[in-house]
């Protein structure tokens, strides 16, 4: 009896196993008729003409019959442009909304974040050809571009204007005007006859034409900002490289190079429009000719940094040749 079960087993296995066969080889077959179809018909069909493609993407841009445009309606574009008309319009609100928000927090007059006020940069007139001042006073053409410049700088500290549109105010002291932020700010009058012999009024061409070149420092105006602590800023002047007894005798207008207390601090243009940064004019009265010169010109005082890594911060550097 369990012999018997056993080879009925084993019959039916090898029948299932012939079926599965016979299944896969059908399969395979089937496939393969298949593909040779596809390739029957890719060598029945011809190929199309330059013609027909482009009788196509004609037909296709704009079907006549079916009044479509890229296969589209009028009724399926006017949908979608109105989608996304409607789209870019929402957004384009957003971000309206967002902006005209953030601008009611923020103040036009003064800066909203000042968590540490960074030191003043340094500039200088003339500003012809970068930092370099380079001429033969013999020739008036290699250094008149200097003093147009500085006459052109020094318009606006011109004693005529400086009375029409400032005030006189107490030297030694810092102009503090507790106001509203709004409210108009008034300025001290800083008259170029100040510069004395670098004011460009008894000399025009500023020592120039002598051999004797002026150059003006100012210090970058910062909202609120009060230089010196207490003390007035300095300037002073050296050779960084090259002879340092080249540079020979510095005259410093006004009298000792400093920037008076009383011109800060700054309140920003939108209220202090008549604001008229101080300057320091620096003399170079007897400084060596046809001696390339690298002079560093910084600031003096309590809370000024001279950084080393930055050229402006706190002192600026510039080249001086004086020729015959």
């Amino acid at each position: 009896m369990g012999l018997n079960s056993t080879t009925a087993g084993a019959e039916d296995s090898h029948e299932r196993h012939l079926q599965i066969r016979a299944n896969n080889e059908g399969k395979g077959k089937q496939q393969k008729s298949e593909e040779e179809e596809e390739e029957e018909k890719k060598m029945v069909e011809p190929k199309k003409s330059w013609g027909e493609i482009t009788s196509e993407f004609r037909t296709f841009m704009w079907n006549p019959e079916k009044k479509e445009f890229i296969g589209r309606n009028c009724k399926s574009w006017t949908l979608i442009l109105l989608f996304y008309f409607v789209f870019y319009l929402y957004l384009a609100g957003i971000f309206a909304l967002c902006l005209y928000v953030m601008l009611l927090t923020i103040s036009p007059y003064t800066p909203k974040h000042r968590d540490k006020v960074v030191p003043p940069g340094v500039m200088m007139r003339p500003n012809i050809n970068g930092f370099d001042i380079s001429f033969n006073k013999s020739e008036h053409s290699t250094w008149s571009s200097y003093v147009e410049n500085l006459h052109t700088f020094l318009n606006g500290y011109n004693d005529s204007v400086q009375i029409e549109k400032n005030i006189e105010c107490v030297p030694g002291k810092y102009f503090m005007q507790d106001m509203g932020e709004s409210e108009g700010k008034r300025a001290c009058q800083f008259k170029r006859t100040v510069l004395e012999s670098c004011s460009g009024i008894k000399d025009p061409t500023f020592g120039y034409s002598k051999g004797k070149p002026c150059v003006l420092i100012k210090m970058n105006r910062i909202i609120g900002y009060l230089p010196g602590q207490g003390t007035p800023v300095t300037v002073t002047c050296e050779v960084q490289k090259g002879d340092s007894g080249a540079i020979g005798s510095i005259d410093f207008y006004p009298g000792n190079g400093t920037f008076n207390l009383m011109y800060y601090p700054y309140y920003g243009k939108l209220t202090h429009v008549n604001y008229t940064s101080p300057l320091v004019a620096v003399h170079f009265t007897n400084v060596k000719h046809n001696t390339p010169l690298t002079i560093q010109c910084k600031l003096n005082g309590p809370g000024i940094v001279n950084d080393s890594s930055d050229r402006y911060l706190g002192r600026i550097s510039f080249t001086l040749n004086v020729g015959e």
